[in-house]
């Protein structure tokens, strides 16, 4: 394993090689199953929840897992903390090490986090930050796992936006050996670095502008909203532009016809997603959704060494 220090932090997939990530995700499947409790593995410990940016999912699971799994969360939110009034990161890391047994920060800057854990000497989460979203891309994998088995033999296509949860996706293919197809708007794209390394690693990454081409054959088709948050003075533009990539029934009918569709959700139906799909036969989206709790216990569990 590779990450920032000696602690295991949870900022990104790449932090990881497969092997880890897969006990991970065997953590969250066995205490989902019931065959591991973890009902007991964090009594004792406080993870610290920070949010900059709003949460639904993140927030519920997150504390939800914490409070399960015998623990003490706290949540604060940017009017809560000194680091929307000033004090540095490091300055903040090295006085919450002193509180809490881990903490878990969604940001919309990705350098808050490599600094948190930086100077922190407690384990720290990435909760979604403009870069990534780690957390939800264990859901995914487990959800995918859980219907088909080897990841390896899969093809992912992603149609829409070139976002954080995309870059998280690209790491991912290169984790787990899966292809990835991406269609995404020529303006809209994800961010070079991340295509530079999957290229440097080998991944099984193409990108193209078709989304039906993108689609056609895979096991596993993904969008995510349009607008992200911090985006919203471009929405009308940002419609325009993305219309061609909507995950309709038409597009899924390219798909293998046991193909599953994922969202990690909020969905702005009719935008991304119509409803047909979002709420059709070949939708994992609410099973995902669920994954969130269950893999999040397998990340705390892995962060804090309290696998069982």
């Amino acid at each position: 394993m590779t990450s920032l220090s000696s602690r295991r932090n949870f900022l990104d997939l790449v932090d990881y090689d497969a092997a880890d990530l897969q006990k991970i995700l065997a953590i969250g499947g066995n205490v989902k199953s019931g065959e591991t409790d973890l009902g007991h593995a964090l009594a004792g410990k406080t993870v610290l929840m920070m949010f900059e940016k709003p949460s639904t999912r993140t927030r519920v699971s997150l504390e939800t897992a914490i409070n399960q799994m015998g623990g003490t969360a706290i949540v604060l939110s940017p009017n809560d903390s000194q680091l929307g009034r000033g004090e540095t990161v490091a300055d903040t890391a090295r006085v919450l090490s002193r509180y809490v047994d881990a903490i878990a920060l969604r940001t919309h800057d990705h350098r808050k986090l490599t600094e948190m854990a930086k100077y922190a000497t407690v384990p720290v989460i990435n909760l979604l930050s403009d870069w990534s979203h780690p957390c939800q891309l264990m859901a995914d994998l487990m959800t995918m796992q859980e219907r088909f088995g080897d990841l390896s033999k899969l093809k992912v296509a992603w149609s829409g936006d070139g976002n954080n949860v995309l870059h998280s996706w690209i790491h991912a293919a290169e984790r787990f050996g899966f292809e990835l197809c991406i269609a995404c708007p020529e303006e809209r794209m994800p961010a070079a670095d991340a295509l530079q390394w999957a290229r440097d690693h080998d991944a099984k990454v193409t990108v193209s502008h078709d989304p039906e081409a993108a689609v056609t054959g895979a096991n596993v088709v993904v969008t995510d909203v349009w607008v992200s948050m911090g985006d919203e003075k471009a929405a009308p533009s940002l419609h325009n532009m993305l219309a061609p990539f909507r995950v309709d029934e038409e597009l899924m009918a390219h798909a293998e016809p046991d193909a599953i569709f994922m969202h990690c959700l909020p969905a702005k139906r009719g935008q991304e997603v119509t409803d047909g799909v979002l709420d059709g036969p070949q939708s994992a989206a609410w099973d995902e959704a669920e994954n969130r709790l269950h893999a999040t216990k397998g990340i705390l569990a892995w962060c804090l060494g309290r696998s069982g």
